[in-house]
Order: C-alpha cells, then structure tokens, then sequence
C-alpha cells in the first residue's frame, strides 16, 4: 500500500510503457514517418498497390525492430536486477532484504559500513555512526549521528545539512558504525529529490556512443545529398513530383542502416548474456565496448593479484621480538572497532586465544584514508566494581599505516608496558629497519601503538592520537594468486596494460610484483604524486605501472592523468574510496563482495574478484564491437554502391531504375538477411587489441568498396538493355535480384580480413543470406512478384548472375586486400589483420 502511494524509491520514477506504446515509438524515425505520409499520398492519387506494399513493409521492419530491442532490452534489464543494491529492513518484526526502490517511508533499516543511505531517515540507534555526505555539502570528513528529537524538513538547504545530527540522507554512504534508521522520505521528496537536476548530471557519451553518433551523421550527410541530387534529376526531365518524390524517400531508406539501433542492441544485449555467463555482469550495456577498447586497467593488488587470504605471520616488538602484547593491542582495536573490518582486521580476529572479557569498548575515532589509522579507547577494571583496591585502566589502542604510526611516537616499549624507552634517531632507525625488512620479504605491516589516558577521558578524538607508544609491528601475508601471472600475462598480450594503484607500502609491492613477473617500469609514490601538477602528472603516468601510498584523491587524479593522454582506462576496486576513481574510469569495475557504494558506482560487477574473468570480459567487449561494425562496413559499402547507382540511374534512363515499393522490399530483404550477424562468430585477430571508433577508416572503405558495386551495377544495366532489350518491368526485376544477390553475399567477404573460405561464419547468418538470395530470385515466379511489377526473368539471366556475382565477390575481396595492405603500410591498422584503429 504505501509503495503505492509514495511510489519507486528512486530520484525520477520511470513510467513502465506498455508493449503497445512501446511498439508505436518504433514509428516516430523520422524516415518511417515520410514513408507512411507518401503510403498516404499513394492512396489518395488511387495508387492503392503501393500503398499496400509500403505499408506492409514498414509494418514489418517496425516489427522486427521491436521484436528484437524489445527481447534485448528485457534480458539486459535481469542482469542488472541481479547486483543491484538491496536494503535489509525490518518488517513484520523480522528482518528482509529488500530491492533499494522498494523503501518506503516507515520502514527501519539497519545500515552499516560500507551501506548506501537508500532515503532520508531519523537515526533512532546509533553506535559510532559516521556517514560521509560529501554528495550534499561537499565537506570531504564524514560526520558523526546520533538519535535525537530533531527531524529535518523535506527541501532542507544543503548548507544546513551538517546541523542534522539525527537524521540521515539519501545518496549519502556509510564510513564506520552501525545505526538504526526509520525512513521518512523517500524518491523525489528527499533533499536529493529536490536538488537532483544539480546533482545527478546527465553521464557523458561513451566512446562507442560517440562513435555510434558521428557514424549517423556521416551517413545523414550522404543521404542528404543523394535526395537533393535525385529530386533535381527529376525535376529538371519533368518527371512525375509524386513519383520522384517516392524514389527519393525509398532511396534515403536504402542508404540508411535503420536497423542499426537493432543490431547495437541485439549485440550488446546478446554480450552481456555472455559475460554473464563468465561470472561479468554489466550494468550499462554501452559499457561492454569501452571494456573491449579498454587499454590500461588499474587495479589495487589485494584480491585481484593476491589470494585475499590473509594472515597474521608474525607479531614483533620494536626489538624484532615475537610479542604477545602486540598481538593483544591489534585484537583489542580490532575485536572493538565498529566500522567495515578489512582482511587485516580478519585476520587478527583468527586468534581466538586472546582473552578481552575484562575489557570494555568506550569510544573510537574511526578510520579514515587521510590518517590511515584507527583508535579504539577501552577500559579494564583490575578488580570488580566497588571491591577494595578497585582500579580502572583505560587506554587508547591505535593500529594503521606505520609510515605514519610512527610519526606520532615518542616512546617504544623494550621489555613490556613498563619499560618505556625513547623513541630516539637511533632507535627510530632501528624500527624503520624492521619495518622495511619485513616488507622486502613481502608482508604487509602494520604498527601498533597505545596511550594510556585518564579514567574520566570518556571520547576518542584525533587529536588524542599524539606522544603514543611504540608497541610493535603486526605482519600478514597475503600471497599472489596462482592465475594471477597468466591473467596478467594474457591482458599484456591483448594490449592491456596493468597499473597497480594501492596504498600499501612500495617495498611490499614491489615484492609482489616479482613474484607475479611483472617487470617495474616506474614507480611513483603518494608524496611525489602530490607534486606534480596535472601535466606534468599526465607525462609520468605513461611509463609508471606501481603507484604506491596514493590517497583516493591521488588516484582520482591518476585514473584522469591518463585519460587525458588518450587511454580508455578501466579501474577495479571494492572500497569505500574506490567509488571517485570508478566514476572517473571510462570502465568502472567492482566485483560482487564489495560495498554497495563500490557497486552502485560500478558499470561491471565481476563475480569473481580474478583478472581472468575481467579477461574474459575485455575479449567478448572486443566481440560484441566487431560484429556491430559488420553491419556497418555492409552499410557503408555496397549498399552504398547501391543507392549509389541508383541515383546515377534514374539521371540516364527514361524510367525510374526501381520502383519506391521495391527498393524498400529490397532494403527490408537486405535487414532480413543481417539480423543475425550479433550471433555471428569473429576471427581471432579482431579481439587481439584495443579497438575504438575511427570514422575515417568508415569512410574510406566505403569510397573504395563502394564504387565496385557500382561498377557491377552498370554492367548489369548494360546486359539488361544490350542483351535482353529489357523493357521497364524486366529491368526493375533484373536488377532487383542482382543488388539483392551482391548485396548480401558480400558479407562473406566483407565479415573478415581473412580468406573467407578460412573464416566460417555462423550457421544461422549463412542459411539467412543465402536464403534472401533464393527468395529475391524466386520472387518474381510469384504472384506477390507480378503485383510489384515483377516479371520472370529468361532462364540466361540467372547463369549471368551467377558469373556476375562470382566475379562481383572476387573483385570485393582483391580491392579489401589492397585496403588492408596499404592501410597497414601506412601504418594505420596493427598486423596482420586490424580492421580499425588503436584506441591507444
């Protein structure tokens, strides 16, 4: 009832449209449009066959067109359902998972770390609750809430968000703690609702978007000049405004691949099913290219190049001593923390033997990525409360980074907790020596420190991390994966480069590295990443592949440095921190276990936190794009050429070269023959690297294609009128069948760089093209044919076709090779068989 009532929790409900509304925006193309108006100029001058024939026609275009989208669009929308964010309320008592539009005002959610707000809510528990609300007021620290009385007003101004203490808001994430929340608005009526037109900025074009726009153009362009050109033609001989008017709409309907929009979706639809299948699922379709164009991928090393099985190894003091005290300070910060518990934090909590029943959680200051660290202040009393002698002890245990641990120690502990020795030059050599010899040996190090603080200190704050005392290093390994090396190697070989992005220490890293083969071609750390500005930024980071204790604003800036040099750059990542580098990326890639706002920035979610799975995924990108390009390259070749001839015809001959109604039935047989190209197979050397639209290369291979079909075309108008002395209604049926027979068979030439008697195409593309072919021949035996104005052809004609044909392919297939051979020898495409340019 009240999801009825306050609708979708989304910012801009969708209206579902029903199949019948659905279907009849398949007729608002411009050119379905023109085509029925002159179906309906047909009829009211009495011509009632054409007006028949072309509605007939439409109608089934429009059909398959919607057919096809439709199914497309149906499989591509359960993929995504399947990562999609969900919520755990509380309803009827008991707690359910829940999809994130669902929420409704009155439901209580339980969020923790990590956690998507999905609406805003009054926090009505809490426990150390942060949540970062950067989204709304641009303050980059998260901020502590607590319940309360206040509630905030729908449409509240976003400088007076901070003051909000009780109450939590939609689009916002979860730092640390744990809360329950009643939610109180929900869609348009949140604060984001209200400011959403400044917030959610339309996402920019893809690569394959842009691509897929300047190709429409190009062929608007060409469209545009052919009708000008045709109606000229026929006005200047006086021909009938209707008639020329027709063939010059059938024409543009010849020329432009209207079922494009349909294969693109087919295609991409039909990868993401794929990927699926390769444990990759895709959020956004138009994402499936830019991963197949993707040419450098960065990626944190935990999980994708090591096991993410990590364990506490060893337990050292300052001394290099294996220490129990250490090991209970790492256990007490970490048993106590309330934020998300990190692989780290795991594999401390493994150590069960360690006793804190007599400890109490009193307060934390939570992690954040600037201090990389986390402080927990706990209590133990010696003796139970109100007995004689009865003592509290409190203390602040701190664990993070030791780079910067460190820095805050004046002290170190020698032999225990009351043999406290300065931290001195000497003696902070000595530590620095252990931390580094630990990380050449491949352990990920963390400090650990405490400080004693007075019983009645009652909250951790930042400021109290100061003067602590150096207690020692914690240890873990995490060893590389087994795939890791071959999925590295594979991408290389693909023309993938790997760049390690992380925040772990470089010597660490750097071990990695050798043991996975990768070579080290530059190193660039945090500190020097600061320096440089974003030019000088953009040159280092094409020849650096480690990036080593980078904040996520240094590695938003890393993943825009090389995009700025021209790279499609895809980012892997699981984190709170990671969500800005996934939106910067041109492909933002998460995987399955990650946290929802890691998800919800994510176009791919990886099922498997494995780079050969991500391999997988770049090889069928690859394949989806060349099977759209193959309609493409026919689109732009010899349809071309046909259209082409067309417009050259109806100059010369004292009669129209094809009737509008069989233009488009030749047009409508020639989609026919395509429509299973997205299943089409794809030879080896299309998926070997990085490919990216050029529009140039479109363009000169339909020039040079082109004007062969051409060529054919007048020969055969020259049999026609030279051999058979055809009249108008053998010449229409003549060439009808010829443009129909090169037209589609070419794709076995045009489909691949090879011989294309070593490059099988699939089954169902093949018996659709060839069938097309027998159907046009067999078309004017028929009395649908004679009602076009089909005639049956001499018996001859047919053996001249197929030598004609023959001859036709073999022409197509010498001028494709000279393309390629000279395009390579220019060094325009990448050997031995690249159909498009680099995206390098």
């Amino acid at each position: 009832m009240r999801l009825t009532r306050f609708g979708p929790n989304v910012l801009r409900p969708r209206r579902e449209r029903t199949l019948f509304v659905e279907f009849l925006s398949h007729f608002l193309n411009p050119l379905v449009i023109i085509l029925l108006l002159a179906s309906g100029l047909s009829a009211l001058t009495g011509d009632a066959t054409s007006f028949f024939i072309i509605g007939a026609i439409v109608l089934t275009s429009v059909t398959l067109d919607f057919v096809q989208e439709h199914r497309a669009g149906r499989a591509a929308e359960r993929l995504k359902q399947a990562v999609t964010v969900r919520v755990s309320v509380v309803r009827d008592g008991k707690p359910v998972e829940i999809l994130l539009d669902q929420v409704v005002p009155g439901d209580v959610v339980r969020l923790a770390a990590g956690d998507l707000v999905p609406a805003d809510g009054r926090v009505l528990e809490a426990r150390d609750f942060f949540v970062k609300q950067a989204l709304l007021t641009g303050e980059p620290y998260p901020v502590e809430k607590h319940p309360g009385d206040l509630i905030h007003t729908a449409g509240t101004q976003a400088a007076g968000l901070d003051g909000a203490s009780n109450s939590v808001f939609m689009g916002t994430s979860v730092i640390s703690g744990s809360a329950t929340v009643l939610m109180c608005w929900t869609g348009p009526a949140t604060i984001l609702g209200n400011i959403a037109d400044t917030l959610t900025a339309r996402v920019p074009p893809t690569a394959f978007e842009r691509g897929t726009r300047s190709f429409s153009l190009l062929i608007m362009r060409l469209t545009i000049l052919l009708v000008l050109f045709v109606m000229l033609a026929n006005t200047f001989f006086h021909r009938p405004l209707l008639e020329g008017f027709l063939f010059a709409v059938a024409l543009a309907v010849g020329l432009t691949p209207e079922l494009l929009p349909m294969v693109v979706s087919v295609t991409l639809s039909r990868g993401a099913l794929r990927m699926a299948a390769k444990k990759v699922i895709v959020k956004r379709l138009a994402s499936i290219q830019d991963l197949g164009s993707m040419d450098v991928l960065c990626t944190d090393k935990t999980g994708t190049l090591t096991e993410a099985r990590i364990h506490l190894e060893r337990h050292l003091d300052a001394l290099g001593r294996t220490s129990r005290r250490v090991l209970e300070l790492a256990y007490l910060n970490s048993v106590f923390e309330t934020g998300l518990r990190s692989p780290l934090d795991d594999a401390i909590l493994e150590h069960k033997e360690i006793d804190v029943r007599d400890w109490t959680r009193i307060d934390e200051v939570p992690f954040d990525f600037e201090r990389r660290r986390i402080s927990v202040l706990v209590e133990r009393r010696a003796n139970p409360p109100g007995a004689e002698g009865s003592a509290v002890e409190r203390l602040l245990a701190v664990k993070g980074a030791p780079e910067d641990i460190l820095n805050l120690c004046t002290h170190y502990e020698g032999d225990g907790p009351t043999d406290l020795r300065s931290l001195d030059r000497a003696a902070r050599a000595q530590v620095q020596a252990l931390f580094e010899a630990q990380c050449r040996e491949g352990f990920r190090v963390l400090a650990i420190a405490w400080r004693r603080v007075a019983p009645d200190h009652a909250h951790a704050v930042v400021s109290d991390e100061t003067e602590l005392v150096f207690a020692g290093f914690a240890a873990f390994l995490d060893p590389p994966k087994a795939s890791a090396a071959q999925a590295l190697q594979r991408l290389a070989a693909s023309g993938v480069a790997v760049k390690i992005v992380t925040g772990d220490n470089e010597l660490v890293t750097q071990h990695v590295c050798a043991q996975l083969g990768i070579p080290l071609t530059g190193m660039l750390l945090g500190t020097e990443v600061a320096a440089l500005d974003d030019p000088a930024l953009a040159v280092r980071v094409q020849t650096a592949n480690l990036f080593c204790r980078v904040t996520p604003a240094q590695k938003n800036r890393i993943i825009l440095a090389l995009r700025s040099r021209g790279h499609v750059v895809g980012y892997l990542g699981d984190g709170i921190n990671d969500a800005p580098s996934m939106h910067s990326a041109d492909v933002g890639i998460s995987v399955d276990g990650a946290v929802d706002v890691a998800k919800d920035a994510a176009v791919l979610i990886l099922l498997e936190p494995d780079l050969r799975v991500l391999h997988d995924g770049v090889m069928e990108g690859r394949r989806t794009f060349a099977n759209v390009m193959k309609y493409i390259m026919m689109g732009t070749s010899s349809n071309f050429g046909n259209m082409f001839s067309m417009a050259g015809a109806s100059v010369v001959l004292p009669f129209l070269p094809m009737l509008p109604a069989q233009i488009l039935l030749n047009n409508l047989l020639y989609d026919l023959s395509e429509v299973s190209i997205p299943m089409d197979s794809v030879d080896p050397e299309d998926v070997a690297h990085p490919r990216a639209w050029d529009m140039s290369f479109i363009r000169n291979f339909m020039m040079i294609v082109g004007p062969v079909s051409s060529v054919f075309d007048f020969l055969t108008f020259a049999i026609l009128l030279g051999i058979f002395h055809a009249d108008k209604d053998l010449f229409h049926t003549g060439w009808f069948i010829e443009s129909i027979a090169t037209q589609v068979l070419v794709i076995f030439v045009i489909r691949t760089r090879r011989n294309p008697f070593r490059s099988r195409p699939h089954r169902l593309l093949a018996a659709t093209s060839v069938g097309v072919v027998v159907l046009a021949m067999l078309l004017p035996f028929t009395p649908f044919g004679r009602s076009l104005g089909f005639v049956p052809p001499p018996p001859f004609f047919f053996l001249l076709l197929a030598g004609m044909a023959l001859a036709y392919l073999l022409a197509v297939e010498g001028v494709k090779r000279w393309f390629y051979r000279s395009r390579f020898s220019q060094g325009l495409v990448r050997p031995p068989q690249n159909i498009l340019r680099d995206a390098d």
